[in-house]
Parts: structure tokens; sequence; C-alpha cells
């Protein structure tokens, strides 16, 4: 999935615990000029540091995936989290959209796999013993 918008902040990287970092950001999406949307994501793991290459004010094509989770708290209520994952993100054009091979990583995460999306910070063996949503 991509999304093209102006980036109007870029936030320090996190370590969220000793296995886990991100790096939030905010675009400016304009799919209608006269009401802007203004949608943070987020980049994990390796993927921190493609943000490194752009600056605030920068119209950029971002490849997401929108990731979700379902957490139970100590009381047994059930809550759902949402988070879209940047994986690649390349500045805006108009008539073309290839990257350049410091912009972008051409590969995705996988869905499922070791990657920690932000409400699914543990391993599975991990996820129960856990009594924080994030």
């Amino acid at each position: 999935m991509e999304i093209q918008g102006k980036l109007l902040e870029i936030f320090d990287e996190m370590q969220v615990n000793d296995r886990f970092k991100k790096r939030e950001f905010v675009i400016e999406y304009a799919d209608n000029p006269q009401y802007p949307e203004y949608i943070k994501l987020e980049c994990i793991q390796d993927k921190c540091n493609i943000l490194d290459n752009f600056k605030i004010g920068q119209d950029v094509t971002i490849s997401i995936n929108l990731k979700g989770r379902k957490w139970t708290d100590p009381k047994g209520e059930v809550k759902y989290f949402n988070t879209l994952q940047a994986w690649r993100i390349e500045p805006a054009s108009d008539n073309d959209h290839t990257s350049s091979p410091q912009a972008s990583t051409q590969t995705p995460p996988p869905a499922n796999g070791n990657n920690a999306s932000a409400g699914g910070l543990y391993s599975a063996e991990e996820e129960g013993e856990d009594d924080l949503p994030f």
C-alpha cells in the first residue's frame, strides 16, 4: 500500500526495549487540499534510518504495511491497536516513481515475521507474559 504526502515532522528514534526500536513521523495527506489529514506513521528496527535522507517539507511517497493487534488488558477488556509501518520512502515525483538506493528499501518486511510492530513488541512466546499494550 502506498500513500503520498508532505513530511511535517520527523521524531527521534526511540529504543523501546533492548530488542525493539522505532521512529515516528507525520505527513500531511491532502487528497482533498481543502481538508488535509495529518497522519502519523512509524519505521521500525533497521528501517528507522530511511528517514535520514529526507527533510521537513519534502513531498514523499511511502510504502506501508497496515498492522493491527488485539490485546486483552489485566481486567479482561479487549483492546485493538492499529499501526502504519513504513518500509520504503521515496521522494515524490509526478513522472517517475523509481527510488534512489540510499532513500529506500526494496524488500518489504515479512507481514508476520519476527519484526515487532507497535503494540506487538514481543515475540509470540512472550506475548502472554506482558501486561502492557505496547
